[in-house]
């Protein structure tokens, strides 16, 4: 299992570094953040986080907010 989180983890964080870099900002639960924070929750944590893809007039997208998930 710790090596599925990890490949999770350098896939995710390849994935976002490079968002990143292209000017995509990032956000976690509403607020700004980085990849290596949204990685380490993501990943790490027991719980499910959903990206939502934001887009501007021309859709191409500008931020991607990640947002805890709860199951009631």
């Amino acid at each position: 299992m710790a090596s599925n989180n990890k490949t999770n983890f350098s896939l995710l964080k390849s994935q976002l570094e490079k968002l990143e870099k292209n000017g995509i900002k990032l956000y976690l639960n509403g607020l700004p953040s980085t990849t290596e924070y949204i990685v380490r929750k993501c990943v790490n944590e027991d719980t499910v986080y959903m990206p939502d893809y934001v887009t501007d007039e021309d859709g191409k997208v500008k931020e991607i907010r990640y947002d805890r998930i709860s199951f009631h």
